[in-house]
């Protein structure tokens, strides 16, 4: 009974947590009625900004922008004098939904066991009461790539919405890209890592042969079922693993290849172009070395995030600063997202930080409008919801925010969003945890 005990205990508070974390904000009731938000600074991204703009939504659609848009009669008019109107921010490489408490096993459903997962679809593991939608919706982020991990080939992203009932409602593109972890092509010798080099490069082998045979396999399913449609074979048995990469083998959607440094980069796209898939490169810390054969393949990069040490010595301190910048300079289409690095493992809730990573990049060197359209634009495209998000444009979704200043910079607050016109709640467990003290104090006589 000794050793059942603490067993008990702890799957109990596995298996509570996620429950104990749900969020209590409550989802935006569908548009009933023309909005127009009038007086504000509209910044519609493809284009000027218009000062003393109109913007009217109907329906969850832009149907016009500009200085002298015309108003419903019917319309809710929507005074935002002195604030701004921009897009929703978009993070484009997230786990938020997928893992809640890192240190908490029972919070987490990122990655499921083996090496090669290409049927796992994040959004039906996508938990629409997480803490942290709030928080991050607070920051402006009001759309996610939600990334599952482990592995090789580790499944399909989803582009969700930051609000709704239920996964079904916040998913916007269930099948955005198929993510694949990229081997370290040469050894590492550091103090935290345990292999000798011989066994890291053996390990690298292993992992190269082991995505190769999956593409191998699954084009030759594909071709079982072209053979058995055009009446020539049977059809072979269902296969979910390699019915999941058809769309990929086909460019009918990308593969995000998450990758660092330049043989990493260098090895993934030659591998892209041989394979005939359609590669986005995750993470990116080197692509701005890489350069000409990105552009020369048209491979995009999320970069990711700018908040990070340099990988070697003799890096410059703020090489990871720059590296928007550069690529920019160099005509590599990218965007930046808030997760650290390559991997999509990164904490959640630091996704609210990821107009500070495109403030910082524009500190160093990137062009404010550039770094603006990094995470509203330009990940809209990369992910394919152009059509959708990204800009303030007759047609598009009513998916934006009202601020007070420029969101780049560390000082500006997001005083209201509407995601799909659905004005949606901007409390979080940390307001109402400063509502909650400040009341304490209140109490105790003490500050304003």
């Amino acid at each position: 009974m000794k050793s059942t005990l603490p067993i008990v205990t702890a799957l109990s508070f596995f298996l509570a947590a996620p429950l104990a974390l749900a969020n209590p904000e409550v989802p935006g009731a569908p548009q009933k009625h023309p909005v127009a938000l009038v007086g504000g600074t509209v910044h519609p991204v493809s284009g000027p900004a218009i000062e003393n703009g109109v913007i009217v939504f109907d329906a969850g659609k832009i149907v016009a922008v500009g200085r002298d848009a015309a108003i419903p009669a019917d319309a809710e008019r929507v005074d935002v004098s002195g604030k701004h109107v921009y897009p929703g921010l978009i993070d484009a490489n997230s786990q938020l939904g997928l893992v809640e408490v890192p240190s908490v096993r029972g919070s987490r459903d990122q990655s499921e066991m083996g090496e090669i997962n290409p049927n796992v679809k994040a959004h039906v593991a996508f938990n629409p009461d997480s803490e942290l939608i709030p928080v991050n919706r607070s920051g402006g982020v009001l759309a996610v790539l939600t990334v599952p991990s482990g592995g090789l080939i580790t499944g399909m992203s989803s582009c969700m919405l930051l609000d709704g009932w239920t996964w079904e409602d916040m998913c916007l593109k269930p099948g955005v890209g198929l993510h694949v972890n990229w081997p370290q092509m040469a050894p590492i010798e550091a103090w935290w890592i345990e292999q000798a080099p011989t066994a890291q490069l053996e390990s690298r082998d292993r992992s190269l042969k082991a995505i190769r045979a999956a593409l191998t396999d699954a084009r030759a399913y594909q071709a079982a079922k072209k053979a058995a449609e055009s009446g020539h074979a049977a059809a072979p048995e269902h296969d979910a693993r390699w019915e999941a990469m058809i769309p990929a083998l086909e460019k009918q959607m990308p593969a995000f290849i998450h990758a660092e440094d330049v043989q990493q980069i260098q090895s993934a796209v030659a591998f892209a172009e041989r394979e005939g898939l359609r590669p986005v490169i995750v993470g990116g810390y080197d692509a701005p070395e890489c350069a000409a054969l990105l552009r020369k393949h048209n491979v995009p990069v999320v970069v990711g995030g700018v908040y990070r040490l340099p990988r070697r010595r003799a890096d410059a301190y703020d090489a990871a600063y720059t590296v928007p910048a550069r690529l920019h300079e160099a005509g590599v289409a990218f965007c930046i997202a808030g997760a650290i690095g390559g991997s999509s493992g990164a904490l959640p809730a630091n996704l609210r930080n990821l107009p500070h990573h495109a403030g910082t990049a524009a500190a160093y060197g990137l062009p404010p409008d550039e770094a603006l359209k990094a995470i509203t634009l330009y990940p809209a495209q990369i992910m394919g919801v152009a059509d959708r998000l990204g800009s303030l444009e007759a047609g598009k979704d009513a998916t934006l925010i009202v601020t007070t200043g420029d969101p780049l910079e560390i000082p500006t607050q997001v005083t209201a969003a509407y995601i799909q016109g659905r004005a949606v709640q901007l409390s979080d467990r940390q307001k109402r945890l400063w509502e909650k003290y400040k009341e304490k104090y209140r109490r105790l006589g003490i500050g304003g």
